[in-house]
Parts: structure tokens; C-alpha cells; sequence
């Protein structure tokens, strides 16, 4: 196997900021695997969160203009991130989960309209969770099972966000992995084919309105 140089970042902020994300990722799946795609001097870092049945991506500037596309696990690509000098090695390839091969496109997106201000995203996610627990707590003894709570969580984060049919999960995930932080910032919502994509400087969650064929298309949001 061809040895990958290693990456180096703009600045040492690019190389924290991405690791913080990978961080959040394994906390929901330690075995988690990315797909990096680097070109243009940018690099893309997707990964897709158990429960959320979304993918997020965190895209880095890079020094050099790299061109890369790789399967990885993000354990060890977390391990290989030198923060503070700002760089970071790229492990082995890995055999990818079949989400890796059916990434959003690199163009055609369209603005969406009709989506609230992050403010009012990180509400929606509050009163969603608030909900959940009460009607978890409400339950009678005999449903308080773990198919019972799955599925009042699958009827509350699958709501969409009128008018932008943007369901709650991916905003949830936005906050979950770091996107959505305590503060005002830009957020948008973008379309293409059957894409819908919610974009912070921070990062994007990205899902298909229908459900996921396999077919590997080559991909890659920057």
C-alpha cells in the first residue's frame, strides 16, 4: 500500500476544530469509520452518526493542494491529528460501510427557503427532547421498553421543519456534533435531486429525501 503523506492544515484551529468533530462521532459509535476527500486545498470528512440515519460533514483547509479519497477509521485518523503543530497522518484504508459510497453531490445545490435561525433550530431540538422525556417518564411499567422509546423517538425526530420538509433528526445532529453552538451564526438549507443539506461554518448534515441506494456514485460536498 502507497504510503499518504501527511496532511497539513491552514492553521492549528482547522486541525482542532476537526478533531473535536471526530471526538463527537466516536462518542456515538467507537468503531466509526470517515471517508476523506481532499482536493482544491480543501478536505472533506464524512461520517454517519448511529440513530441519526444522517451523514455529517466537516471540511478542513489544507496548506497543499492534496488530492485524496480514502476510507479510514476515525479513531485512527483522531489519533494521527497533531493539533497543536497542525497537522495530521492519514492511517490505512479500511473496507467502507456501503453509506461511504453514496456521498451528496459536489454541485447543484439550491437554496431552500422558509428555515429559522439557529436560535430557533436549537429551540426546536429543546422541546423535542423535553417531550421525549416526558412521555418516556408517562409510560406505564409494562411499555417501558426500549421498542417503545424507539419508537416515540423515531415519531418526534422525524417531524419536519415546515415549509422546508427538513426532518428534526438532522438538526438534532447539527447541535449534537458541535455544528450548532451556544451563539447566533449563519445556517442555511440547500437542495439537490433528492439531497436536503443543512450548512453552518462549523460544518453539514446532509440526507436523502428518498430512501439510500447502494450505488457507489463519486461524490463530495466542499
Amino acid at each position: 500500500m502507497t504510503a499518504i503523506a501527511p496532511l497539513h492544515f491552514s492553521d492549528a484551529r482547522e486541525a482542532a476544530g476537526l478533531a473535536a468533530f471526530l471526538r463527537r462521532l466516536l462518542h456515538y459509535d467507537r468503531a466509526a469509520a470517515v471517508r476523506l476527500q481532499a482536493g482544491g486545498g480543501a478536505l472533506a470528512v464524512f461520517g454517519r452518526p448511529p440513530s441519526f440515519e444522517v451523514l455529517a460533514i466537516r471540511t478542513a483547509r489544507l496548506v497543499d493542494a492534496v488530492d485524496l479519497d480514502v476510507t479510514v477509521s476515525a479513531g485512527e485518523f483522531l489519533e494521527g491529528i497533531e493539533e497543536g503543530a497542525g497537522k495530521a497522518v492519514v492511517p490505512g484504508s479500511v473496507t467502507g460501510p456501503p453509506w461511504a459510497g453514496v456521498l451528496p453531490p459536489r454541485g447543484g445545490w439550491e437554496p431552500v427557503a422558509g428555515l429559522q435561525s439557529a436560535a430557533e433550530l436549537r429551540a426546536a431540538v429543546g422541546a423535542a427532547v423535553a417531550e421525549f422525556r416526558s412521555r418516556d417518564e408517562a409510560l406505564p411499567e409494562d411499555r417501558r421498553t426500549r421498542a417503545e422509546r424507539d419508537r416515540i423517538g423515531r415519531e418526534i425526530w422525524s417531524r419536519t421543519l415546515a415549509p422546508t420538509g427538513l426532518p428534526l433528526r438532522a438538526v438534532h445532529a447539527a447541535q449534537s456534533l458541535g455544528f450548532l453552538p451556544d451563539q447566533e451564526l449563519p445556517v442555511g438549507l440547500l437542495a439537490a435531486g433528492p439531497w436536503l443539506r443543512l450548512r453552518t461554518p462549523y460544518g453539514s448534515i446532509a440526507l436523502r429525501s428518498v430512501p439510500m441506494s447502494l450505488s457507489v456514485a463519486p461524490g463530495g460536498v466542499r
